[in-house]
Protein backbone atom coordinates (compact mmCIF):
# COMPACT_ATOMS: atom_id res chain seq x y z
CA UNK A 1 0.00 0.00 0.00
CA UNK A 2 1.25 3.43 -0.98
CA UNK A 3 -0.34 6.49 0.57
CA UNK A 4 -0.11 10.01 -0.78
CA UNK A 5 -0.66 13.09 1.34
CA UNK A 6 -1.13 16.40 -0.43
CA UNK A 7 -1.05 19.93 0.92
CA UNK A 8 -0.78 23.52 -0.22
CA UNK A 9 -4.02 24.31 -1.98
CA UNK A 10 -6.11 27.37 -1.28
CA UNK A 11 -7.54 30.63 -2.54
CA UNK A 12 -5.25 33.06 -4.35
CA UNK A 13 -5.74 36.17 -6.45
CA UNK A 14 -4.90 36.19 -10.16
CA UNK A 15 -1.18 36.65 -10.62
CA UNK A 16 -0.43 35.06 -7.27
CA UNK A 17 1.54 31.93 -6.40
CA UNK A 18 0.98 28.67 -4.59
CA UNK A 19 3.12 25.61 -3.95
CA UNK A 20 1.58 22.15 -3.71
CA UNK A 21 3.37 19.24 -2.10
CA UNK A 22 2.73 15.52 -2.08
CA UNK A 23 4.56 12.91 -0.01
CA UNK A 24 4.43 9.19 -0.71
CA UNK A 25 4.71 6.72 2.15
CA UNK A 26 4.33 3.00 2.55
CA UNK A 27 5.83 0.09 0.72
CA UNK A 28 7.59 1.89 -2.09
CA UNK A 29 10.57 0.12 -3.63
CA UNK A 30 11.06 2.33 -6.63
CA UNK A 31 9.22 5.31 -8.03
CA UNK A 32 9.02 5.61 -11.81
CA UNK A 33 7.15 8.90 -12.02
CA UNK A 34 5.55 11.57 -9.90
CA UNK A 35 3.10 14.07 -11.28
CA UNK A 36 0.19 16.40 -10.87
CA UNK A 37 -3.18 16.32 -12.60
CA UNK A 38 -6.15 18.61 -12.23
CA UNK A 39 -9.87 18.46 -12.77
CA UNK A 40 -12.07 21.50 -13.15
CA UNK A 41 -15.86 21.31 -12.75
CA UNK A 42 -17.50 19.50 -15.68
CA UNK A 43 -14.13 18.84 -17.29
CA UNK A 44 -12.00 15.73 -17.60
CA UNK A 45 -8.91 15.22 -15.48
CA UNK A 46 -5.83 16.47 -17.29
CA UNK A 47 -2.09 16.22 -16.86
CA UNK A 48 -0.48 19.36 -15.43
CA UNK A 49 3.12 18.22 -14.97
CA UNK A 50 4.94 14.93 -14.59
CA UNK A 51 8.51 14.05 -13.76
CA UNK A 52 9.89 10.70 -14.89
CA UNK A 53 12.66 9.37 -12.66
CA UNK A 54 15.94 9.71 -14.61
CA UNK A 55 13.83 10.82 -17.55
CA UNK A 56 11.79 13.61 -19.01
CA UNK A 57 9.68 16.30 -17.43
CA UNK A 58 6.39 17.08 -19.14
CA UNK A 59 4.12 20.09 -18.77
CA UNK A 60 0.72 20.93 -20.17
CA UNK A 61 1.03 23.72 -22.73
CA UNK A 62 -1.26 25.90 -20.64
CA UNK A 63 1.15 25.95 -17.68
CA UNK A 64 4.55 26.04 -19.40
CA UNK A 65 6.64 28.91 -18.11
CA UNK A 66 4.41 29.38 -15.06
CA UNK A 67 4.51 26.05 -13.20
CA UNK A 68 7.55 24.06 -12.07
CA UNK A 69 7.55 20.48 -10.85
CA UNK A 70 10.35 19.22 -8.64
CA UNK A 71 11.18 16.35 -6.32
CA UNK A 72 12.54 16.55 -2.83
CA UNK A 73 15.93 15.20 -1.79
CA UNK A 74 14.46 11.98 -0.38
CA UNK A 75 12.73 11.27 -3.68
CA UNK A 76 9.36 10.60 -2.07
CA UNK A 77 8.03 14.15 -2.22
CA UNK A 78 6.94 16.07 -5.28
CA UNK A 79 6.25 19.78 -5.44
CA UNK A 80 4.36 21.96 -7.87
CA UNK A 81 5.35 25.60 -7.79
CA UNK A 82 2.60 27.61 -9.47
CA UNK A 83 3.28 31.22 -10.42
CA UNK A 84 1.21 33.83 -12.24
CA UNK A 85 -1.95 31.89 -11.51
CA UNK A 86 -4.98 32.49 -13.68
CA UNK A 87 -8.69 31.91 -13.02
CA UNK A 88 -8.61 29.05 -15.52
CA UNK A 89 -6.15 27.25 -13.22
CA UNK A 90 -8.98 26.78 -10.73
CA UNK A 91 -9.42 23.04 -10.18
CA UNK A 92 -8.89 20.17 -7.81
CA UNK A 93 -5.25 19.12 -8.12
CA UNK A 94 -4.32 15.46 -7.69
CA UNK A 95 -0.92 13.96 -7.06
CA UNK A 96 -0.07 10.73 -8.91
CA UNK A 97 2.81 8.36 -8.20
CA UNK A 98 3.68 5.27 -10.23
CA UNK A 99 6.24 2.66 -9.30
CA UNK A 100 6.88 -0.71 -7.72
CA UNK A 101 6.31 -1.75 -4.13
CA UNK A 102 8.57 -3.83 -1.92
CA UNK A 103 6.55 -6.83 -3.08
CA UNK A 104 7.69 -5.93 -6.63
CA UNK A 105 4.14 -5.36 -7.74
CA UNK A 106 3.38 -2.18 -9.62
CA UNK A 107 1.30 0.58 -8.10
CA UNK A 108 -0.44 3.66 -9.50
CA UNK A 109 -1.56 5.78 -6.57
CA UNK A 110 -3.57 8.98 -6.36
CA UNK A 111 -3.80 11.61 -3.67
CA UNK A 112 -7.07 12.80 -2.19
CA UNK A 113 -6.98 16.06 -4.15
CA UNK A 114 -6.46 19.64 -3.04
CA UNK A 115 -8.57 22.58 -4.19
CA UNK A 116 -6.90 25.52 -5.91
CA UNK A 117 -9.11 28.54 -6.50
CA UNK A 118 -7.87 31.59 -8.38
CA UNK A 119 -10.23 34.51 -7.95
CA UNK A 120 -10.25 38.18 -7.11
Amino acid sequence: QVQLVESGGGLVQPGGSLTLSCTASGSTYTINSMGWYRQAPEKERELVARKITYGSTDYADSVKGRFTISRGDTGNTVYLQMNNLKPEDTAVYYCNVVGYGTNFRSFDSWGQGTQVTVSS
